[in-house]
């Protein structure tokens, strides 16, 4: 066999160019959106079969992103094979059948699986192909007199091709396009995107380049200067400060509002163009006519909910308003599907919005993740540049309600999201845990965020937390946020700063602590208070805060206290610790029985002789209490594990996965419970 195995081959010289070429067309938000668009290139390889060679086209497959594409993101596939699909091709009415066969052109294992458009790539004469969703393109191909606007931007250089679902028909359509139009370089896909080609990477770049910055020339140019209509009264950017304050309380009621039918994470954006369009006389049309491109209605859902209001109407009356909207929005969304849906439609997946738009304040967006909703919100600003190119020039109009639907609920998308992955236990869920930077708290913060959960690291230790968050995978999956658990303003902005980041908070750790071991003669006044002022008033007024957002979320919560063994048990040279912590373990059950009635689990966990990776042992407290109990400070751990009845060590990582237990839904119906999580100290047994 002359072909070497793939694992030991060098890269294909055709395969080295698209990847650079991906690379380059995704990094640029012009060109194309987040996971948009597909590229391809076609060569010839050797057939590790007969020796021979085989002609070879690979293309992005389904899933990934252009910008991050690597190898085993393409499928390659035989090129005769792909196009003799045409001879046996059913038909439009059964072209969804194609994607089936595609797997019968597949060359060798591995790869991606390959996408809906594979065909436009195969059936395309063009060694290679650019498939792209650029802002400017979508905007002609949205605009009402799309075809005459292309052809007065581009003459006969580029081809308007109708409105056409994805699919072998598409990929059809356009390969007659390219034979009909030997001068063509590319053509707009009404409703759609563009697609380019070239015999060679760079041409190919180079065209598709070419169409979206003439694009971009052309609306600049010849578009009118107010595209969105005039200014509304009232209806203006909040300044900064006040803008972000409203979005922070906000949020949880909107958060709330989104995850009726399944919880959700938020975003929240506030850019310039979100912010002038909502400021405009037009925008209430716009919205209602909802987003086209397949791509950007798949994540924003068909319409956002707009909120009609000025941007200084009282918060309470934007809360009301907000819930009558909410219902009237759930409404429509049933009777767009009960329009739509035939016997054999999936079923409807949820009827809350994915954008919800607000006035003078920003765009708050939501999704499964935080990457999911920050992307949401990322299509629904390239919506509204659609929207601004098409109506510079011309009017916006979007492809047919019924057209959307057949995208929104098609079999082969119902598939795709049949084979994701089950989600984690804590998906969705907005953790915040203080002392996060170090210890229980940083074990604790990597458990939640491992199972799923986005995590606000919360230390006064700034590095500390800011180290943890970038360990925990950065803004998508934890953001820090620098306070001291005394200060009432400081606990209250940074649950603020967990609206912002991800729509609102309800998993609560109340980790953050220190230890002061004294005698009962030389514990000061002050010690007493530094204590109770980090643990006590500490726990309490995280919990007072994160319970008002809770509340309002409407959604139920958890709040969990790392208090302690000794909360229970009386040992020596231990009054201001052992005292607030007993307050603390307090708190749960005086908690679990006021807030019950809002779904709002209150527990505790008591740990006991957690010294590895301990930031309270490691600042002084392991040496008193190792000179407590006579041993030397490193083998302090060794000391307390064999006190236990089970003569093991307690880690942090044991702590965590007591948090993990408490929340992780198994223990969906416990509230008001310790867990020992001390190896077994039977003078703290719980009775």
């Amino acid at each position: 066999m002359s072909a070497r195995p793939t694992t030991e081959r060098e890269r294909h010289p055709e395969v080295a160019a698209l990847l650079e070429r991906s690379h380059r067309l995704g990094a640029d938000p012009r060109n194309t959106n987040y996971a948009g668009g597909n590229t391809s290139a076609k060569g010839t390889e050797t057939d590790p079969v007969t020796g021979g060679p085989v002609e070879l086209m690979w293309v992005k497959g389904s899933g990934g992103d252009l910008g991050t594409l690597r190898e085993e993101g393409l499928a390659a596939l035989r090129l005769d094979r792909l196009r003799a699909l045409v001879g046996v091709y059913p038909g439009v009415e059964r072209e969804d059948e194609m994607v089936a066969a595609f797997d019968f052109c597949l060359h060798g294992k591995g790869g991606a699986a390959p996408s809906i458009d594979t065909a436009m790539h195969g059936l395309v004469e063009a060694a290679h192909v650019d498939h792209l969703h650029p802002d400017s393109g979508i905007a002609l191909a949205c605009a009402a007199d799309g075809e005459a606007l292309t052809r007065e931007c581009f003459g006969e250089t580029v081809v308007w091709v109708p409105w056409r679902r994805p699919g072998f028909q598409l990929g059809l359509d356009i390969a007659e396009v390219r034979r009909a139009n030997p001068r063509a370089i590319g053509c707009v896909l009404g409703g759609h995107g563009i697609t380019a080609w070239g015999e060679t990477s760079e041409e190919c770049e180079r065209n598709s380049l070419h169409i979206i910055r003439t694009a971009e020339a052309f609306l600049a140019e010849r578009g009118a200067a107010e595209p969105f209509g005039p200014k509304l009264p009232g209806y203006g950017a909040l300044p900064e400060a006040e803008r972000r304050e409203r979005a922070a309380a906000l949020a949880p009621y909107v958060r709330g509002l989104a995850s009726r039918d399944r919880a959700q994470v938020g975003h929240f954006t506030d850019t310039p163009e979100v912010l002038d369009f909502l400021a405009r006389a037009e925008h209430p049309r716009l919205a209602a006519l909802g987003t086209s491109c397949p791509d950007h209605f798949l994540r924003t859902k068909v319409a956002p909910l707009v909120v009609d209001l000025p941007a200084d109407a009282p918060l309470e009356t934007v809360v009301a308003r907000l819930g009558e909207l909410h219902t009237a929005y759930r409404e429509e969304y049933r009777a767009y599907y009960e329009r739509h849906a035939g016997p054999d439609s999936p079923a409807m997946r949820g009827a809350d919005p994915a954008i919800v738009l607000v006035p003078g304040v920003g765009m708050f967006s939501f999704g499964k993740d935080k990457q999911t909703a920050r992307v949401a919100g990322e299509f629904y600003v390239n919506a509204i540049n659609v929207m601004r190119g098409a109506e510079a020039v011309s009017s916006y109009a979007p492809i047919e309600e019924s057209e959307k639907f057949r995208i929104e609920y098609w079999e082969l998308e119902e598939a795709k999201l049949r084979r994701m992955p089950a989600p984690k236990p804590l998906a969705a869920r907005v953790a915040l845990v203080t002392g996060g930077g170090s210890g229980i708290g940083r074990a604790t913060a990597l458990r939640l965020a491992a199972e799923g959960a986005c995590v606000v690291v919360a230390d006064r230790d700034e590095a500390a937390a800011a180290a943890v968050a970038k360990e925990l995978g950065g803004p998508d999956r934890a953001v820090p946020v620098v306070v001291d658990v005394t200060s009432e303003e400081q606990v209250t902005a940074a649950v603020r700063a967990a609206a912002l980041a991800f729509g609102g908070v309800d998993l609560v750790v109340n980790n953050a602590g220190i230890s002061i071991s004294k005698p009962l003669l030389e514990t000061s006044v002050g010690d007493w208070d530094l204590q109770h002022d980090i643990m006590a008033r500490g726990s309490f007024l995280v919990s007072r805060e994160a319970a008002r957002v809770m509340i309002e979320q409407g959604i139920g919560g958890d709040i969990v206290y790392v208090s302690s063994k000794n909360g229970v048990f009386a040992g020596p040279n231990n009054i201001a610790y052992g005292a607030t912590k007993a307050d603390q373990a307090h708190q749960v059950r005086l908690l679990a029985a006021e807030l019950g009635e809002h779904g709002i689990r209150v527990n505790g966990i008591n740990p006991d002789g957690v010294v590895r990776g301990s930031g309270i042992f490691a600042g002084g407290w392991g040496a008193k209490r190792a000179a407590v109990y006579g041993v030397e400070e490193e083998k302090l751990g060794e000391f307390y594990a064999q006190r236990t009845l089970l003569k093991r060590e307690v880690l942090p990582e044991h702590v965590a996965a007591a948090v993990f237990a408490l929340t992780g839904g198994d223990l969906s119906h416990t509230t008001g419970l310790h867990i020992p999580v001390d190896a077994g100290v039977a003078a703290a047994f719980l009775r």
